[in-house]
This record gives C-alpha cells, sequence and structure tokens, in this order.
C-alpha cells in the first residue's frame, strides 16, 4: 500500500506570519498564515489526499475504506472511521491568547467528542522567541479567576525562551500560550476544543475582543505545578531519539546524513513522517519511492514494514 500525501488546509489567523508559505515551497499569496494542517481528520477540516489512488478522497473516508489496514487493527478498534491524530505547522506573528484543552473526560462532560493533549517541536524562531507552559505557582480556581479578572494571569504561568530542537508536551489541562517568533510543529489529538482564558485585551478586524471560556477552562486546568515543563532529551545524528510517549501518540526526532532503514514490522500503527529540514529519499519494503523534504508530511500505513530514508533531512517520526 502506498504512502499518502495531502494538500495544506492553510489557516489565516489574527496572529499569523509569513513563514509556512516558503517553509512549504507553495505557490501561494494567502497573507497572515498562522497554520498549515497538513493532516487531519476533524470534522469540516479533513484533509485531501493530493495524489494517487486516492487524489481528491477525504482523510476519513480513506480510513473507512482501509480500515485497520491504514490504522493498525488496535487503532482501528479505539477511533474507528476517524483519524486520531492532527498535524500542524504553526507561525505565531504575534502572541497568541493564554488557553487551556480538556481531557477526554471532561471534554465528554461538556458535550465535546474528546479532549486534546498535543506537543510541540520548535522548528525555528526570532532571538527573543519565548512560549508559556504550565503554572509555575501553585494558585487556587479562586486565585486562577481573579488573576484572569484583573490581567495578572500571566504572572503565574512559566515562561521559557525557546530555539530550534525545543520540545514540550502538553497533556490536557495544562495552561499554555505560544509566544511570538514561534515557529513549530504541533502533534495532537485530533479534537478543534480549545479554551481561551485570556487573550492580552486584543482585538479582531472588527474592533471586537475575541471570545473568552474562563469558565469551561476553569474546569479543565491541572493546578499541578512542576520544576521544569521542557522537555529534556538528547539529540543524536543519524539515530532515532524518543521525544515523547503518551497514550495518544509517540514521537521521536530523526537528524539523518547517512541511510538508515526505519524498521516497523512488529508496530501495529500507521505512522507520520514529518519534514523539518533538508530533503530525503525514501523506499519502503513495497518498493514505494517518495520523496519528503521539510515542510511536508506523509502517512505511511500499518502494513508499512521497513522504511529506507536517505539524503540530508530532519524529519519528526510520529504514531499510536
Amino acid at each position: 500500500m502506498k504512502p499518502l500525501k495531502f494538500s495544506p488546509l492553510l489557516k489565516s489567523t489574527l496572529w499569523g506570519g509569513d513563514k509556512i508559505i516558503p517553509f512549504k515551497h507553495l505557490d501561494c499569496n494567502q497573507k497572515d498564515v498562522g497554520e498549515s494542517w497538513e493532516i487531519s481528520g476533524v470534522k469540516d477540516n479533513e484533509s485531501i489526499v493530493s495524489a494517487g489512488e486516492y487524489q481528491g478522497v477525504k482523510l476519513n473516508d480513506v480510513v473507512a475504506q482501509l480500515k485497520d489496514k491504514l490504522l493498525g487493527k488496535e487503532n482501528y478498534a479505539r477511533f474507528g472511521n476517524e483519524f486520531p491524530l492532527l498535524i500542524k505547522f504553526i507561525d505565531a506573528r504575534q502572541q497568541l491568547s493564554i488557553q487551556v484543552h480538556p481531557s477526554d473526560e471532561i471534554a465528554k462532560r461538556q458535550g465535546k467528542e474528546r479532549g486534546k493533549t498535543e506537543m510541540w517541536y520548535i522548528m525555528d524562531g526570532e532571538p527573543d522567541a519565548k512560549l508559556r507552559s504550565g503554572l509555575k505557582n501553585k494558585i487556587t480556581p479562586e486565585e486562577y479567576k481573579e488573576m484572569v479578572d484583573n490581567d495578572t494571569i500571566t504572572d503565574a504561568i512559566a515562561e521559557y525562551q525557546v530555539k530550534e530542537g525545543d520540545c514540550f508536551f502538553l497533556p490536557a489541562g495544562r495552561i499554555h500560550s505560544i509566544g511570538a517568533g514561534c515557529f513549530l510543529a504541533e502533534i495532537q489529538q485530533t479534537s478543534d476544543v480549545t479554551y481561551r482564558i485570556y487573550d492580552f485585551k486584543r482585538k479582531d478586524k472588527n474592533g471586537n475582543y475575541r471570545q473568552l471560556h474562563t469558565q469551561q477552562a476553569a474546569e479543565c486546568i491541572d493546578y499541578h505545578v512542576e520544576s521544569n515543563y521542557r522537555t529534556e532529551y538528547t539529540p543524536e545524528k543519524n539515530k532515532g531519539v524518543n521525544m515523547v510517549n503518551c497514550p495518544f501518540f509517540t514521537t521521536s526526532v530523526y537528524d539523518l546524513d547517512e541511510p538508515m532503514t526505519l524498521d516497523y514490522s512488529e508496530l501495529d500503527s500507521f505512522v507520520i513522517l514529518i519534514g523539518i529540514k533538508g530533503e530525503g529519499f525514501l523506499k519502503d519494503n513495497e518498493g514505494n519511492e517518495v520523496t519528503l523534504r521539510e515542510g511536508e508530511s506523509i502517512l505511511y500505513p500499518a502494513t508499512t514494514e521497513t522504511i529506507t530514508v536517505s539524503g540530508t533531512i530532519k524529519f519528526l517520526e510520529t504514531y499510536i
């Protein structure tokens, strides 16, 4: 079975920048692109296959046809015909809102399909790029509401200067915000549930404040305080380096300048490869050959046993 590539869903946003279009080598004049949804099974925002046998077909319709051959047996039993991961590139020219996502349990209680656990991998950034992740001070739900009301909630959130290669895992319930100058890849559950806590008194193009979800967010926040919210790992050349293992995805980074064979013969899951830098040439055990370069994402079906990668390329690998 051949791997799949998709047409990106480009999202112009209030805070979007100008990095995504050239990063993806697109001939496009769209402005203020804050997000490129690379692989998405989100209802009304499904990815469309860009070439091959399934060209023009929505991702979830491909899942419905191929079932466990695409997702893997356990994944298909767990998720059915909805593709379970959402892959994005994000370019923040301005600060994003302070926000939080619910867990699956809380989301269902609030009438949503599922919650959102996610991770960020910093691909590039301005010299002063920062982001916020997790509470740095112990606060109560009452203090949280007071700090939102008096514009001091950012004082309670840990802030990090970031650079290429930094990784942050964001389990549901962790308060967070992407700062101006960050250019990153995001891997998350298939969910578009975001509760906006604070938006820096910013107005949209019509002069209106954007909607806040203070009460819904209050039900979701994990008030536990940790000493460090950055994911610590040691980069290595020509080796897969694991960064995140959680029930929703496992993600590693590869930085290759010599050929390497990735072995998935014991894995019961699809695999997504996300190009971060450079270009690689991929050949799987069935003889399918594709190119992966920066700004591209490729979905390999669960039937894939091996992929041999050559070239000079840095990419993320994620699966369930």
